[in-house]
């Protein structure tokens, strides 16, 4: 093989495996809709982008069907021309996650799958690793904050990190020597049809792990698990489990707390970004990583400098006037526990949340759920829908979710262009903008707006 061509080279995701590809020496290209900060970071560190659905402008490099690779995202209509020349002419054509899944084959894979989390995890899996003498390569679903990259690169190391995507069933390529289930809250019911079909594809994920591997699995999860013999099995939880936190010490903006573990415990953990529900996330990170092989003080120390996720729980703003952060959370479960963490850390402050839900068929599943999550803050924006690859469905608008929110909280649906002067007109103490939309490139508009207000005073 000689070269790859990416169909939606423009994904996060799709980015970590073009910049691997690129560190081996190999000609990368390929399409995306629209041009965005990360395919011009993509196409200065050498690889050949285009933004028109034209087989015209497919390179010569990538031409040869014997000696290219071509890699699509599940997002790409049936229709596209480029993705049909391939089909046509006879390319080996791949999802992403089957390519994942040849690394986890040929390395040992470290997976974080789950409804939600999986992000938070794998990334802070990936940080423990690579400061640890057992190093790591790694494949994640957002940008860390350590790096400003997705991906990590090791030429000593034969572990690799990934995060695991249950969307389309795509985690069934792979192959883990071991792996993190965080949460199976039912979600992409659009794709499994029913609850019962999104636990059972998790089952069959469990399945997958290598003999002489390990599944480290939250407490109380409905799905049943179906392991292969030699296959061990933990679970973990704040307080529970094979794998919890003890003595968690909460206060001046800390966290520290005793890590519980079988394979040796580890005092005075501080997380290096001081949310609650990075207490579970650390416990899954730093089980794995003792799986494979980071020490105690390795393992104390990275969990300190972690700095985070963009967009997960990402502050932009903390004063004791103004907060401005931003998650990436949009199913009700892990909003529900980004709220909750919030309130913890801080205790009797407004907190505000804008929220622009995800999807036209998740508002339509969850809407009731959402409304339950959201009422638990003071007071909520909610914005238009943000449809990614979906189509507006009748009588399903962020009405649903206003409505059924506590009657007696502040609440109101503002059109997202309008964001802006609500912040000029009114002020604000702890405000979140939540959701996995488009939202969140308006957080740096915000952050000038509340300044300027500091600078006003």
């Amino acid at each position: 093989m000689k070269s790859v061509y990416f169909v939606g080279a423009g994904g996060i995701g799709m980015s970590a495996l073009e910049r691997y590809f690129l560190s081996k020496g190999l000609v990368v290209a390929g399409y995306d809709r629209t041009s965005c900060q990360l395919t011009e970071e993509l196409r200065a560190e050498g690889a050949d982008i285009h933004y028109e659905d034209n087989p015209d402008l497919i390179p010569m490099a990538c031409r040869d069907k014997e000696e290219t690779l071509v890699v699509y995202t599940p997002a790409i209509p049936a229709d596209h021309k480029e993705l049909n020349y391939f089909r046509t002419n006879g390319f080996d054509i791949q999802k992403r996650a089957q390519v994942l899944g040849t690394l986890t084959r040929t390395m040992k894979g470290l997976c974080v799958a789950g409804t939600h989390g999986k992000t938070s995890t794998s990334s802070m899996t990936a940080h423990l690793l690579h400061e640890s003498h057992v190093g790591c390569n790694a494949f994640l679903g957002g940008i860390t904050k350590n790096y400003g990259t997705n991906y990590l690169l090791s030429d000593k190391s034969d572990y690799v990190v990934i995060e695991a995507d249950e969307f389309d069933r795509s985690f069934h390529h792979l192959r883990p020597y071991a792996t993190v289930i965080t949460a199976t809250d039912a979600d992409h019911l659009d794709i499994y049809g029913t609850e019962e079909a999104y636990l059972e594809s998790f089952r069959h994920y469990t399945n997958l792990i290598q003999p002489g591997g390990a599944l480290i699995i939250h407490r109380g999860l409905k799905m049943k698990e179906d392991l292969q013999d030699g296959v061990r099995r933990y679970d973990y939880s704040r307080d529970e489990g094979d794998f919890h936190a003890e003595n968690i010490r909460v206060g001046g903006g800390h966290i520290v707390f005793d890590f519980v573990s079988p394979f040796g415990n580890i005092a005075n953990v501080e997380l290096g970004v001081p949310v609650s529900i990075n207490i579970e996330n650390g416990i899954a990170a730093m089980a794995l990583a003792q799986i494979a092989g980071a020490t105690a003080d390795e393992i104390r120390s990275a969990m300190a400098s972690f700095q985070g996720v963009v967009r997960r729980f990402d502050f932009a703003l903390k004063n004791d006037r103004h907060v401005l952060l931003s998650d990436y959370a949009h199913h009700p479960a892990e909003i529900k526990q980004s709220i909750l963490s919030i309130r913890e850390v801080f205790n009797g402050r407004k907190i505000t949340a804008i929220f622009q839900p995800h999807l036209y068929t998740r508002t339509r599943d969850f809407y009731k759920d959402f409304a339950d999550s959201l009422s638990l803050l003071d007071e909520v924006i909610l914005t238009e829908i943000y449809p990614a690859r979906e189509q507006p469905i009748p009588g399903v608008t962020s009405q649903l979710i206003f409505d059924n929110l506590r009657p007696d909280m502040q609440r109101r649906i503002v059109e997202k262009k309008d964001l802006p002067e609500v912040l000029r007109s009114e002020d604000f103490d702890v405000l979140v903008v939540l959701g996995a939309g488009d939202v969140d490139n308006m957080v740096p508009q915000f952050k000038e707006i509340l300044e300027a207000k500091e600078t006003a005073r």
